[in-house]
């Protein structure tokens, strides 16, 4: 079984923001696949469902990004699976609008989520999706920022981004996190 988990902030006010896009991930999948993600459990909501033959679960932590790492480490420890099981899609203000990253494993690179992650899990060796969202202006607060919405020319980009992003969460599945990265990187 594989663990697809996208970062986000729970409740509507935090919906269409940057910080969110892991959420929209998951809600592509959700849809492209047909499941429903509708099952509060973990400290998540959480869905059963079947991607290029594989059964998964796809979840989104209603911690709050900054302890997300709790809602995994319950996931991870009742499914009883290990970190090659474990698919991450996250934002990334270090990437340009829409553009994907994929890495085996790596640093928190300062994302809270991401640290709280590794933290609870004890290793950074987990396949993750990273979703550009853009570099933070300068004059501006970084939560501001990526908890703000993309503007009407990046919308475009972003949806597009999120499609790409549950294609490459299926190849990862298909083939693995290797030729994924090929393909994406």
């Amino acid at each position: 079984m594989k663990i697809i988990v996208g970062l986000g902030n729970p409740t509507r006010e935090y919906e269409g923001t940057r910080h969110n896009i892991g959420f929209s991930v998951i809600t592509e999948l959700s849809d492209t696949y047909n499941i429903s993600v509708d099952t509060r459990k973990h400290k998540g909501l959480i869905g059963k469902g079947i991607i290029e033959g594989e059964r998964v679960l796809l979840v989104m932590p209603q911690t709050y990004m900054n302890l997300s790492g709790e809602c995994v480490r319950e996931v991870m420890d009742y499914y009883k699976c290990d970190n090659s099981d474990l698919i991450v899609i996250y934002d990334d203000i270090s990437l340009d609008v829409g553009k994907l990253r994929l890495r085996a494993k790596g640093s928190a690179g300062g994302h809270n989520g991401i640290k709280n992650i590794i933290a609870q899990l004890g290793t950074d060796v987990f396949d993750r999706i990273k979703v550009g969202v853009g570099e933070k202006p300068k004059h501006m607060d970084l939560a501001d920022y990526v908890l703000g919405r993309f503007s009407r020319d990046e919308l475009p980009i972003m949806r597009e981004s999120v499609k790409t992003a549950g294609k490459a969460v299926a190849d990862i599945i298909r083939d693995d996190i290797q030729k994924a990265m090929n393909k994406y990187n």
